[in-house]
């Protein structure tokens, strides 16, 4: 179940950098949500050692960048969005781990 949270995650995050990138023409968001996404795949389905520590590190750097966007902007769309479904991904690999 952990694995299909952590690819829901993935493909919302990359959906989210790729909107950043064709409504904004933000190269930054589009680099920085695959780099995140190709980190995150590889803690938590390839041979990473430790790698649900990993992905649960790797959640709360997301969880934090996105808190601190939408502190920054008060807006809802992405960054507030963005704090929820991470939070919840987070709590959810916590709560469920890995078998």
């Amino acid at each position: 179940m952990a694995a299909f949270i952590l690819a829901v995650y993935l493909v919302l995050l990359v959906a989210g950098g790729l909107v950043g990138y064709l409504k904004a023409g933000s190269k930054v968001s589009l680099l920085t949500a695959l780099g995140f996404a190709v980190a995150l795949a590889l803690c938590g389905y390839g041979p990473v050692p430790h790698g649900p520590v990993g992905v649960a590190i790797l959640l709360g750097v997301l969880l934090a960048v996105f808190g601190a966007r939408y502190l920054k902007t008060r807006k809802f769309m992405p960054a507030g969005l963005m704090v929820i479904v991470t939070a919840l991904a987070l709590v959810l690999e916590l709560v469920l781990g890995r078998s």
